[in-house]
């Protein structure tokens, strides 16, 4: 194998590196984003919880 054929097997294992880097990145973006939309939606139900019990203690 010539130099500039191992320069070009290099040149392609660094575009693949990338392109699995990004992949990574864009994986981790989406499962930050679910834990985020989660703790919104948790939140959101025991607020609904806590307003809905509020209203039986204020009649005891």
């Amino acid at each position: 194998m010539s130099d500039d054929q191992r320069d070009a097997s290099k040149g392609g294992e660094a575009v693949q590196a990338a392109a699995a880097a990004a992949a990574a990145t864009k994986r981790k973006k989406g499962i930050v984003t679910a834990g985020v939309a989660v703790g919104i939606g948790s939140a959101a139900l025991v607020a609904a919880l806590l307003y809905t019990n509020r209203s039986k203690r204020d009649r005891d």
